[in-house]
Protein backbone atom coordinates (compact mmCIF):
# COMPACT_ATOMS: atom_id res chain seq x y z
CA UNK A 1 0.00 0.00 0.00
CA UNK A 2 1.13 3.27 -0.70
CA UNK A 3 1.14 6.12 1.42
CA UNK A 4 -1.99 7.86 0.08
CA UNK A 5 -3.63 4.53 0.53
CA UNK A 6 -3.27 4.72 4.39
CA UNK A 7 -3.48 8.19 4.60
CA UNK A 8 -6.84 7.96 2.98
CA UNK A 9 -7.87 4.98 5.38
CA UNK A 10 -5.81 6.07 8.89
CA UNK A 11 -7.64 9.78 9.15
CA UNK A 12 -11.24 8.37 9.11
CA UNK A 13 -10.58 5.92 11.54
CA UNK A 14 -8.48 8.05 13.62
CA UNK A 15 -11.67 10.61 13.46
CA UNK A 16 -14.11 8.12 14.41
CA UNK A 17 -12.06 6.50 17.31
CA UNK A 18 -11.91 10.27 19.08
CA UNK A 19 -15.69 10.57 18.24
CA UNK A 20 -16.26 7.48 19.88
CA UNK A 21 -13.48 8.65 22.78
CA UNK A 22 -15.52 12.02 23.19
CA UNK A 23 -19.08 10.03 23.40
CA UNK A 24 -17.99 7.30 25.83
CA UNK A 25 -15.94 9.40 28.47
CA UNK A 26 -17.51 12.72 28.11
CA UNK A 27 -20.09 14.13 30.96
CA UNK A 28 -23.40 14.70 29.75
CA UNK A 29 -24.93 17.16 31.64
CA UNK A 30 -27.61 18.81 29.38
CA UNK A 31 -29.43 21.82 30.77
CA UNK A 32 -31.99 24.85 29.91
CA UNK A 33 -29.24 26.99 28.24
CA UNK A 34 -27.22 24.53 26.68
CA UNK A 35 -30.44 22.89 24.72
CA UNK A 36 -31.60 26.10 23.85
CA UNK A 37 -31.47 27.82 20.56
CA UNK A 38 -28.70 30.16 19.74
CA UNK A 39 -29.40 33.01 17.74
CA UNK A 40 -25.87 34.27 16.68
CA UNK A 41 -25.17 35.90 20.24
CA UNK A 42 -28.62 37.67 20.47
CA UNK A 43 -31.05 36.19 23.31
CA UNK A 44 -33.84 34.56 21.36
CA UNK A 45 -37.09 36.17 22.15
CA UNK A 46 -40.37 36.36 20.44
CA UNK A 47 -41.60 39.19 18.54
CA UNK A 48 -39.18 41.40 16.97
CA UNK A 49 -35.95 38.95 17.67
CA UNK A 50 -33.73 41.76 15.27
CA UNK A 51 -31.70 44.35 16.99
CA UNK A 52 -29.07 46.88 15.03
CA UNK A 53 -26.38 44.90 13.89
CA UNK A 54 -23.02 47.54 13.09
CA UNK A 55 -22.17 47.43 9.63
CA UNK A 56 -18.34 47.13 10.50
CA UNK A 57 -18.66 43.66 11.13
CA UNK A 58 -19.68 42.75 7.34
CA UNK A 59 -16.47 45.59 6.46
CA UNK A 60 -14.27 42.85 8.78
CA UNK A 61 -15.85 39.43 7.05
CA UNK A 62 -15.50 41.16 3.44
CA UNK A 63 -11.79 42.33 4.26
CA UNK A 64 -11.63 38.95 5.71
CA UNK A 65 -12.45 37.37 2.40
CA UNK A 66 -10.33 39.38 0.20
CA UNK A 67 -7.23 38.41 2.12
CA UNK A 68 -8.27 34.88 1.66
CA UNK A 69 -7.79 35.15 -1.94
CA UNK A 70 -4.79 37.17 -1.52
CA UNK A 71 -3.58 33.38 0.22
CA UNK A 72 -5.20 31.69 -2.25
CA UNK A 73 -3.64 33.78 -5.32
CA UNK A 74 0.18 33.37 -3.83
CA UNK A 75 -0.10 30.11 -3.70
CA UNK A 76 0.78 28.96 -6.89
CA UNK A 77 3.65 31.55 -6.76
CA UNK A 78 5.25 29.77 -3.72
CA UNK A 79 5.24 26.52 -5.39
CA UNK A 80 6.93 26.98 -8.12
CA UNK A 81 9.33 29.96 -7.01
CA UNK A 82 12.12 28.18 -8.14
CA UNK A 83 11.06 27.90 -11.83
CA UNK A 84 9.40 31.55 -12.61
CA UNK A 85 12.67 33.31 -12.17
CA UNK A 86 13.11 37.11 -12.47
CA UNK A 87 9.39 37.49 -13.93
CA UNK A 88 7.76 36.04 -11.43
CA UNK A 89 9.32 37.73 -8.89
CA UNK A 90 8.32 41.26 -10.19
CA UNK A 91 4.86 40.04 -10.71
CA UNK A 92 4.58 38.98 -7.39
CA UNK A 93 6.20 42.26 -5.87
CA UNK A 94 3.63 44.26 -8.16
CA UNK A 95 0.87 41.68 -6.73
CA UNK A 96 2.35 42.73 -2.96
CA UNK A 97 2.68 46.25 -3.99
CA UNK A 98 -1.10 46.49 -4.72
CA UNK A 99 -1.69 44.69 -1.60
CA UNK A 100 -0.03 46.78 0.59
CA UNK A 101 -1.65 49.94 -1.23
CA UNK A 102 -4.99 48.39 -0.48
CA UNK A 103 -3.68 47.77 3.11
CA UNK A 104 -2.58 51.49 3.70
CA UNK A 105 -6.12 52.78 2.02
CA UNK A 106 -8.16 50.48 4.61
CA UNK A 107 -6.36 52.15 7.22
CA UNK A 108 -6.08 55.48 6.44
CA UNK A 109 -10.25 55.22 5.57
CA UNK A 110 -10.32 53.96 8.98
CA UNK A 111 -11.93 50.64 7.68
CA UNK A 112 -10.87 48.65 10.61
CA UNK A 113 -11.78 50.86 13.88
CA UNK A 114 -14.63 50.25 15.50
CA UNK A 115 -16.98 52.21 16.67
CA UNK A 116 -14.98 54.53 19.37
CA UNK A 117 -12.19 51.96 20.02
CA UNK A 118 -8.88 53.74 18.24
CA UNK A 119 -5.48 53.10 18.14
CA UNK A 120 -3.37 54.16 21.41
CA UNK A 121 -0.82 55.74 19.57
CA UNK A 122 -3.29 57.86 17.76
CA UNK A 123 -4.11 60.84 19.35
CA UNK A 124 -6.35 62.89 16.57
CA UNK A 125 -9.87 62.51 16.77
Amino acid sequence: MNAITIYLILIPVIGFILLLANILLAKHVPYAEKVTSYECGFSPIYGQNRSPFTIQFYLVGILFLIFDVEIFMTMPYALTVTETGNYGFWIIMVFFLILTLGFVFEYSSKALYFSGIKNKGNSEE
